[in-house]
């Protein structure tokens, strides 16, 4: 099965977690097509036969780019098994309404794409103190703070569960058999 793993990141969490779910694709027999959606590029062999598709939300918004994908694919992609992996930090947050509002984050974008997607993994980031300009270092350590993440800008800190990432994409591949 030819699997389109596309993805759009910001500061690299997600193309971190769309090659690993790439890389559990290829290792389990099936063959990755992997896609940065924010280049605006497209795949050359056709439509594939089932599609993960990862995205960062920033200030409670996907990237442009891949909510245009998404709602000019969509008839596509409810054609085929696909499945969405969420990232934020909200879903490891010390306050359950937090992680309330993270768990309905992709409700928009199904909404406004009309894409149903078979299965949704929310996946938390990573704090890439690295990659940030003062402010942003500033305001991310305030924040991490706040909900007791680590606030050591000289070093940055991943919280993807990779154990459940794999579980979700062999369940995903389980699914899309079916």
């Amino acid at each position: 099965m030819i699997i389109l793993v596309g993805y759009a990141s910001v500061e690299g969490q997600s193309r971190k977690i769309a090659e690993r779910v790439a890389a559990e694709v290829e290792a389990a027999g099936d063959r990755a097509l992997l896609l940065d959606i924010g280049l605006g590029g497209e795949y050359a062999l056709g439509h594939p036969e089932a599609a993960i598709l990862c995205a960062p939300i920033h200030a409670a918004r996907y990237p442009a780019a891949f909510v245009a994908f998404v709602r000019q694919e969509a008839e596509w992609l409810n054609s085929v098994p696909s499945a969405f992996i969420s990232v934020t930090l909200l879903v490891r947050s010390e306050l359950e309404e937090e992680r309330q509002e993270a768990q309905h984050f992709p409700d928009g974008l199904l909404s406004e794409t009309g894409w149903k997607p078979a299965m949704v993994h929310h996946a938390a980031g990573a704090l890439r103190y690295s990659e940030y300009d003062f402010f942003k270092r500033w305001m991310m350590k305030r924040m991490a703070a706040q909900e007791k993440a680590p606030t050591d800008i000289h070093h940055d800190h991943e919280f993807t569960d990779w154990t459940a990432l794999r579980r979700f994409v062999a369940d995903f591949r389980v699914t899309a058999r079916t």
